[in-house]
């Protein structure tokens, strides 16, 4: 490191990847915790003599050597860090000032300090306080992502004849000579590095990825069975919803479900592109939905929600955190955490070059949302807000219309066929919840469609006719 790139880094302030310690007497204790939170994120440069904004202000040339030899030892004694770390560390003068400069490199695994784990965001370090947390460091240190933890119990009987159909389908719109539209089930799951050896038991079978891309319910249930994926339309009703989708089928039956969900209840706003239409809504929200499915960390029961409000879409998805805090085209590191279920989408044509659906969120966003921009916050739940135009809204309230109206045309059939029928039953037939029910109930009553004819138990509804 020479002094003109090292006042290149300080330039740049403290961050993510940059610590200042003062140091100027005595070694800062505080600087072991920046080391472990690097060690266990992404790496990181510390600079020892430096104020907070990164003011020089240098280290008694009395007591450089004692502080690199006090790091060189803590560094090397397993009862303050586990596992210990060899470090080199570089004395250096800043315009006549000592200082100690070095880097700590990402370990392949996780460290702690005086037996606390450490991570590292936009703000500084901070601890790792639950099990979940230190579970995800763990995981993320791991070489075996999530996808590919192996079920010797699942093979191909557990797997969904439709997923496949699905996948075919895709691939044949993309690519008529795809090899592998020649291929059977089983090839394909070969193909796609989807059946492995399990290490604890030597016995081969379906990966996580697997099951999740092609999985029957019993096959999801046994290996996942907290899974879901919670579509909602919070409209007009915010404290409840409008709308609702609670999927737990497998992601290449997901996929479509979700993007009709979408065209359902969001604004379509066509896009011409040189000589190519399309719809804006489309291409953003696609990438969104992509980004909610291939980038989830799966091994946490945390729900994993797509919300439509009135001017706004925003999801949320347990996440491993690569970089922490908010992304844009500057900070964002393209980084595929389920490389093996990207793939099949890619096959299909629909997942295309790492970082790709994140430069389109940016680039059409601001055209869909009057000017503008996506937020997207990466912590432990990742979320993305999508702002839209709220007046482009006719889609949304009509199919809401469309909705009430069908509802309430079968409370009316319901009555009709027993008047003793109650709210719990009219809401399990029709398939709502019983307090949408009694909203429809009470609007029919106030305009004088239905009327009840006794108490409220014992007696029974009449649908006033004519």
């Amino acid at each position: 490191m020479t002094p003109d790139k090292l006042k290149a880094i300080i330039a740049q302030k403290e961050g993510t990847e940059i610590e200042f310690k003062e140091s100027k007497d005595n070694l800062a204790r505080k600087v072991y915790d920046s080391i472990c939170a690097f060690l266990n994120r992404r790496g990181g440069h510390v600079v020892l003599g430096a104020k907070d904004n990164g003011d020089i202000v240098g280290i008694n040339p009395a007591k450089v050597q004692e502080q690199i030899d006090q790091l060189a030892k803590d560094m090397n004694n397993p009862q303050l860090f586990k596992p210990t770390y060899y470090l080199t560390y570089e004395p250096m003068d800043i315009d006549g000032k000592n200082i100690i400069y070095f880097y700590v490199p990402e370990s392949n695994q996780a460290h702690s300090y005086k037996g606390i784990y450490y991570d590292r965001n936009q703000d500084g370090d901070f601890e790792l306080r639950s099990t979940e947390q230190i579970a995800n460091l763990f995981i993320r240190k791991s070489k075996m992502k999530t996808e590919d933890r192996v079920y010797p119990m699942l093979g191909m009987k557990d797997l969904d004849e439709e997923a496949f159909e699905e996948l075919r389908r895709g691939i044949r719109i993309e690519n008529s000579n795809h090899p592998w539209l020649n291929l059977s089930n089983e090839e394909i799951i070969r193909s796609g590095e989807l059946i492995a050896i399990d290490p604890e038991t030597g016995k081969e079978g379906l990966t996580l990825a697997a099951v999740l891309l092609f999985g029957n319910s019993h096959a999801i249930a046994t290996a996942l069975p907290a899974y879901r994926i919670d579509l909602l339309c919070r409209v007009n009703d915010t404290e409840l919803y409008d709308d609702r989708e609670l999927l737990s089928c497998n992601l290449l039956k997901a996929y479509p479900i979700m993007m009709d969900f979408i065209k359902k209840h969001l604004p379509e706003q066509p896009y011409i592109e040189g000589i190519q239409r399309f719809s804006l809504r489309d291409r953003i929200l696609r990438e969104v939905v992509l980004n909610l499915i291939i980038h989830r960390e799966y091994s946490s029961a945390y729900p994993t929600t797509f919300t439509i409000y009135r001017d706004r879409i925003v999801t949320e998805n347990w996440n491993i955190p690569y970089v922490y805090g908010s992304i844009n085209l500057q900070t964002m590191r393209p980084h595929r955490k389920n490389p093996k279920i990207a793939n099949v989408f890619s096959q299909m044509g629909i997942v295309e070059e790492l970082g790709s659906g994140m430069r389109k969120m940016f680039k059409y966003t601001p055209l869909y949302a009057n000017g503008k921009e996506p937020i997207i916050e990466e912590q432990d739940v990742y979320r993305i807000e999508i702002p839209y135009v709220p007046t482009l809204q006719g889609t949304t309230q009509k199919s809401t219309q469309k909705s009430t109206q069908k509802s309430t045309q079968k409370i009316l059939d319901l009555i009709r066929v027993n008047p003793y029928v109650t709210t719990q039953e009219m809401a399990d037939s029709i398939g709502i919840i019983r307090r949408t029910v009694a909203k429809h109930i009470k609007s029919l009553q106030e305009k004088g469609v239905i009327k009840r004819i006794g108490p409220d138990k014992g007696g029974h509804w009449e649908v006033v006719e004519g």
